[in-house]
């Protein structure tokens, strides 16, 4: 009787994949709900303006935001190129610390129901900006002191050699020379030929 090793078993579906769907789906319901109640409660043209105007004004921010980031790109660029030092860097980063979220907040308001609208619009408040802002910096920074320390080329090396299974083989690979002029008597050097086809 031989032993061998178990069969694979089946990799175990992750959390995301089993709320995120559950959660879209009951943001659908609940925008559709609001939709209905408001329209009820006042007229149906009201939630179309309201719609309407989410969208304007999404599109206004998005717009906005998208211009001060450009603008903060090019400032970069322009004080890289001209070898200043980095004086008035803060001062980028400052102006550009919540873009991200305005285009986030920008986007919810463009997509059509009120809570997205209203999350839109509490991205927009600075005191949510800077808190956010804020925490996902002390996040990373936690994340950047948590990790392993070693070279970019390290982690690129380990990534490059995890195998599916899970297991990591390290390794080198080492060319034998002399074997490989024996394997050519000619002296020819160039490796292994094309399979002759008919």
């Amino acid at each position: 009787m031989t032993t061998g090793t178990p069969p694979p078993t089946a990799p175990k579906r992750s959390r995301a994949r089993t709320f995120v769907p559950l959660g879209i789906a009951a943001w659908l319901v609940l925008e559709i709900w609001l939709l209905t109640v408001v329209a009820g409660a006042t007229s149906g043209l009201t939630v179309v303006l309201l719609l309407i105007g989410g969208l304007v004004l999404g599109s206004y921010v998005i717009k906005r935001a998208g211009r001060r980031a450009f603008r903060n790109l090019t400032e970069t660029f322009r004080e890289q190129q001209s070898g200043g030092p980095g004086a008035s860097a803060s001062g980028t980063r400052s102006g550009s610390e919540g873009n991200a979220l305005t285009m986030l907040g920008g986007l919810l308001l463009i997509i059509p129901g009120f809570v997205s609208d209203a999350l839109g619009l509490l991205c927009l408040l600075p005191p949510v900006r800077t808190w956010v802002s804020r925490s996902v910096e002390r996040s990373l920074d936690k994340r950047m002191r948590a990790a392993v320390p070693g070279t970019f080329g390290d982690a690129f090396q380990q990534a490059r050699i995890r195998y599916p299974d899970g297991k990591v083989v390290p390794g080198e690979v080492i060319r034998n020379d002399a074997g490989s002029s024996s394997a050519h008597p000619s002296g020819d050097d160039r490796g292994p030929r094309p399979p002759l086809t008919p």
